[in-house]
């Protein structure tokens, strides 16, 4: 199934709140909203064994640079346990806020290496306002220009990359575990009035000496940097790849323009298809129509409601987006390079010049 929505500025539809209302309490009588500990404990049961088998993989391969294959398997399962934190920080996992905070800041601080706060404050605009400009941060100018108006900004070199944007977006992805890293402990270091900043900074900064200190300790030392540079290229890899078909190339919502939330909502998501493999590959990130709609429905329930989304909408004639992966990944690619094309072809190479 593919119904796309064109990436252009999307145009106020009639109000669909009170149908929204209506299929909102259907969902919470269904008790699809009720907490799945079941669910979720195996599955940290489950990561948390992977994680010591990648330990003692480590241990017994000793200076074989199989070593490698650990380090991979180490990217994919810190990604999953993010996944988790991710959940966590919806109050998808367990009953309490409090409690769900405690996990989720154990599970981005400690174990992934991120920080819990700087992702809280940025995930939670962006739920607020998915491709809103001026209130997703999601969609704000960095590395890539997700919409005509900044990529017309660029000059120079950057011009030039933004015009190929779609073309280097997966090969940076590898990059962009160091950029997570990095982007929390500066968020961490600038902003002085975050609650637990102190805290926060020691664990991610203790953390990191005790992951570099014990691989250069057990490898060589061109091998424990290629262990710890393949571990991080896979878990930003993983990362971006999962995250990236959610909103890109979905419709961007304009800075004045106001939409109910149930329309500013489906409209801006994209789902992935695929089932229960896309699940478990993306951690209930293929459902993201309604995880958005419905942020705190733990995993296991997303498949369910996925069927009656789609047909509240299909009834309110409401545009519907699902793809599968390869698909999602290639509209994302198009999409940053039709942007792409608002930057400017100002760059000149001076070498060139004198040539010609």
């Amino acid at each position: 199934m593919s119904v796309l929505a064109p990436p252009a500025r999307v145009r106020r539809p009639n109000p669909v709140t009170q149908t929204y209302t209506a299929l909102a309490q259907t969902v919470r009588d269904r008790g699809l909203l009720s907490r799945t500990r079941w669910f979720y404990g195996l599955l940290l049961i489950g990561l948390g064994l992977a994680l010591g088998g990648v330990v003692t993989g480590v241990i017994l391969l000793d200076d074989s640079w199989l070593q490698l294959l650990m380090a991979a398997a180490l990217g994919v399962l810190l990604t999953q346990l993010a996944f988790v934190g991710h959940e966590a920080s919806h109050r998808q996992v367990l009953s309490s806020g409090p409690a769900n905070d405690r996990l989720g800041w154990f599970l981005a601080v400690v174990c992934v290496g991120m920080s819990y706060s700087w992702w809280m404050n940025k995930h939670t605009r962006h739920h607020g306002n998915p491709n809103k400009l001026g209130k997703d941060p999601d969609i704000e100018i960095d590395t890539f220009s997700f919409e005509e108006e900044s990529a017309a900004t660029r000059r120079g070199f950057k011009a030039w990359f933004t015009r190929r944007q779609g073309l280097f977006f997966f090969p940076l992805l590898l990059l962009e575990g160091i950029n997570l890293h990095l982007k929390s402990v500066q968020s961490l270091w600038e902003n002085r009035t975050v609650a637990g900043r102190r805290l926060e900074l020691t664990v991610l900064v203790a953390r990191l000496a005790i992951y570099l200190t014990a691989v250069f300790w057990m490898l060589p030392l061109g091998m424990a940097f290629a262990f710890v540079g393949l571990q991080v290229a896979v878990f930003g890899l993983y990362m971006g790849a999962s995250f990236a078909p959610n909103h890109i190339g979905m419709p961007i919502v304009g800075r004045e323009e106001k939409l109910d939330f149930f329309t500013k909502q489906v409209r801006t998501s994209r789902n992935v298809s695929g089932g229960w493999w896309a699940t478990a590959l993306m951690g209930g990130l293929n459902y993201q129509i309604e995880h958005h709609l419905f942020p705190s429905m733990p995993r296991p329930h997303l498949a369910i409601a996925r069927r009656m989304v789609l047909e509240h909408c299909r009834r309110h004639e409401v545009d519907y987006a699902e793809n599968n992966l390869l698909a999602a990944w290639g509209i994302v690619i198009g999409y940053l390079n039709r942007v792409g094309l608002s930057a400017r072809d100002s760059f000149r190479c001076p070498i060139a010049s004198e040539l010609r």
